[in-house]
């Protein structure tokens, strides 16, 4: 299992963020390795990026003050600047719909500057295409549908297999004292989640050809805010009131909470929308389902398995009867083959520039209880998560 850092009971934002910096200083290092090589090839040195990367603390600092003290703590005690921590937590942002485009002159250029600041060039022989087929597939389901009366979120987050060696629980707690957990990327202050009160949430990115357009809440900053919550209708409210800042980037936010009430959030430079359940169930892939969000996606691919992984997780959904172990069926499903469910990578990439299901989770938002797969979920146990309380 994943590496687990525990300030549930630090009062200070700054002391916490030290704490996670300091225990997962080799991890945050990694996670820069793998971005920096992102944004290089989106034609941005490290240095630019992290420049770029400061204007959002202002902003972060109206939404939730003690997530600036908290990212400067991380940069603190992992010994790296306070541009690279904010860098991490706002790449969804800052790297364009396009990323994965061919390296012209800027991308050259910034790989050299890059080495000369010993941030090595990982993907040499290139990235795998599947970056660009879509990633991450999610399924809350509410007590209605289950086999047991419980409410369920479940995700597979598929991504460079990479970052596996920097995923860390995160225990913790919000600017109002709500007990949290968080598995998310060392440096990055959230990602998927539990609260006490049995809130959980994901992530499922989207893009829109407005992404980076403008400064907004970046979706990280705001995965972990949101987890200060108790509940996925104060999450409505929020996501209201955060249209006074707007957002960065777009992405799908897959919610379920302890009181049955289910749903997937669709934010965008363009405002937010709401996936409503259908006969208890939401599933999602990466794009846009909100009508008015729609004519804002980012052009895809013929092959992208967006439309595929959505079907298959509808399938399951309609089933009826669900609990744990369907939904262990579920993240596990390689019927779609090379772009299923269940993301097994591609034996012919390099092994450290491969996409593939990194971890699976599970959250039994009754009992306030998660599992979480460490592995691509088709060859490992879902295995007991630490929670916070």
């Amino acid at each position: 299992m994943f590496p687990s850092i525990d300030t549930r009971d630090v009062l200070s934002a700054t002391v916490r963020g030290e704490a996670h910096g300091r225990s997962a200083a080799t991890a945050v290092a990694h996670s820069m390795q793998t971005y920096a090589r992102l944004f290089a090839q989106a034609g941005w040195s490290w240095p630019q990026v992290c420049e770029r990367a400061l204007a959002f603390e202002p902003l972060v600092a109206e939404v939730d003050a003690s997530l600036v003290d908290e990212v400067r703590g991380i940069a603190l005690g992992s010994g790296q600047s306070v541009g690279a921590i904010w860098a991490l937590n706002c790449r969804s942002e800052i790297l364009p719909p396009n990323f994965m485009g061919d390296l012209g002159e800027a991308s050259v250029a910034a790989l050299h500057e890059n080495a000369a600041l010993g941030l090595r060039d990982w993907a040499a022989g290139g990235l795998d295409p599947a970056l660009n087929d879509g990633e991450c597939t999610a399924l809350t389901v509410s007590a209605q549908v289950t086999a047991d009366g419980h409410s369920y979120f479940a995700q597979n987050w598929d991504w460079m297999g990479r970052q596996r060696e920097a995923l860390v629980f995160l225990q913790t707690r919000g600017a109002n004292g709500q007990r949290l957990v968080t598995l998310t990327e060392a440096g990055m202050v959230g990602k998927i989640g539990l609260n006490a009160d049995g809130l959980a949430l994901g992530l499922n990115i989207i893009r829109s050809v407005d992404d980076g357009s403008r400064l907004g809440v970046p979706v990280h900053i705001l995965l972990r805010h949101l987890l200060s919550l108790p509940s996925v209708q104060a999450m409505r409210e929020r996501l209201d009131a955060l249209m006074a800042w707007g957002f960065g980037a777009s992405s799908n936010i897959p919610c379920a909470d302890a009181s049955g009430d289910v749903a997937s959030f669709e934010i965008s430079p363009h405002g937010w929308g709401e996936c409503v359940a259908q006969n208890g169930a939401v599933p999602h892939s990466n794009h846009f389902l909100c009508p008015h969000l729609m004519p804002h996606q980012a052009p895809m691919a013929p092959n992208l398995s967006s439309d595929l992984r959505l079907a298959t997780a509808d399938r399951h959904a309609k089933k009826g009867g669900l609990d744990r172990s369907a939904l262990e069926a579920f993240l596990r499903d390689q019927s779609d083959g090379e772009v299923a469910v269940c993301r097994s990578p591609d034996p012919a990439i390099p092994v450290e520039a491969r996409v593939e299901s990194v971890a699976g989770v599970i959250a039994d938002v009754t009992t306030k209880s998660w599992w979480v797969a460490p592995d691509v979920p088709h060859r490992c146990a879902f295995e007991p998560a630490p929670t916070a309380w």
